[in-house]
């Protein structure tokens, strides 16, 4: 809101600093159809980004000169694209760029940095984020897998004060209810 009240912040997607328009903070496809995100924001880390991304050279206008921002976040895209994620994790990670691969859910489990934190637990045979923040007195812990989508329904229209009988003719209607998809992907 700060930024918006400066009258720093556009309320149009992709035309502000920190959701997608500058070329240093962004998400871009790499070449196995994957996708890694880059937030340089600060000098330090954009100087960095250019050198690691083979760009250092090319005469680039001023990081917050907003005009040249479409056709630099095109030439970021060019280049991250010429490698695969694994590539640009090899070049970029454990550096000070401000660079992360965006991860499948099966791939944020299994990340290195997200198994040394323990970010992820397995309760019942479901894999979910575990509780965060982390206290050293006071753990958190999950009690159970998340519900079944529809599990709670009836209770919860219940609670709401509505009727059984009316919740079953919901039902029957097709109102309320949940049928799994043909698969997971949908």
């Amino acid at each position: 809101w700060g930024m918006r009240a400066a009258g720093i912040w556009k309320d149009e997607r992709e035309a502000n600093i920190l959701d997608g328009a500058a070329h240093f903070y962004s998400t871009y496809e790499t070449k196995d159809g994957k996708f890694v995100s880059l937030a340089a924001i600060e000098d330090k880390f954009y100087a960095l980004m250019l050198e690691k991304l083979g760009l250092a050279g090319e005469n680039w206008p001023k990081q917050m000169d907003k005009a040249h921002w479409p056709r630099l976040r095109a030439r970021v895209a060019e280049v991250i694209k010429t490698k695969t994620r694994a590539e640009w994790d090899a070049i970029l990670e454990g550096t000070d760029v401000c660079y992360a691969p965006v991860l499948s859910f099966e791939e944020a489990s299994k990340h290195p940095h997200n198994v040394a934190r323990g970010s992820f637990v397995e309760v019942e045979g479901v894999v979910q984020p575990g509780p965060a923040p982390k206290f050293s007195r006071t753990p958190g812990k999950v009690r159970r897998p998340p519900a079944r989508a529809g599990e709670h329904t009836d209770e919860v229209l219940v609670d709401w004060g509505i009727p059984k009988a009316e919740i079953e003719d919901l039902k029957r209607a097709g109102a309320i209810g949940w049928k799994a998809p043909a698969s997971a992907a949908e």
